[in-house]
């Protein structure tokens, strides 16, 4: 019964896949576009994503440029990155909107890497919590005489093993972020 593991592994990529989407929204020290990714305007009606209407660039270590092929959407474009209080204030001169990065300071460093950490954890335990879930399906598979006791003993190992590693990947996420924020 291979489902078990198959189940525990797409929901566990899952898990960290949010982690690394939740990673990705944290300012570092350099502008990151990712962190424009959730913030969606209103296009014609429909709330759109702003990488769909705009050319996103990093021209240098300190500014990121949204350059919208539609200069009407500049003013609501500025209104939703402001409500998005991403800690930027943009800069818009009627083309183009500037997000200047300010260097962060050691303080606001620590407060993101305490922030990561506790988001790195919360994957962690989202994966403990998929372990247990499957866990107790397998033993009421074996209660239920639908596997063996060998094929329990199997597969709750083969299980931890999967939670293992991905406990290892998250980890070294964690720290290759803690890197990343604590750079200057």
């Amino acid at each position: 019964m291979e489902d078990f593991k198959q189940n525990a592994t797409e929901k566990m990529q899952k898990s960290f896949e949010a982690l690394l989407h939740n990673f990705s929204k944290i300012r570092t020290g350099r502008p990151n576009p990712a962190i424009l990714d959730d913030i969606r305007i209103n296009y014609y009606g429909a709330p759109s994503p702003i990488k769909q209407l705009c050319n996103v660039s990093v021209p240098d270590a300190r500014m990121m440029v949204i350059q919208p092929w539609d200069k009407t959407t500049l003013a609501d474009i500025e209104k939703a990155i402001l409500a998005a209080n991403l800690g930027i204030t943009p800069e818009n001169d009627g083309n183009v909107i500037r997000l200047p990065h300010q260097p962060l300071t050691e303080e606001k460093r620590k407060d993101l890497v305490k922030n990561m950490k506790k988001t790195a954890e919360d994957a962690r335990i989202a994966i403990r919590n998929i372990r247990r879930d499957i866990n107790e399906a397998i033993k009421k598979a074996e209660k239920a005489s639908e596997i063996s006791e060998d094929e329990e003993k199997k597969q709750l190992k083969d299980i931890q093993d999967l939670t293992d590693d991905w406990i290892k990947k998250i980890d070294t996420s964690e720290k290759a972020k803690e890197k990343e924020i604590m750079e200057v």
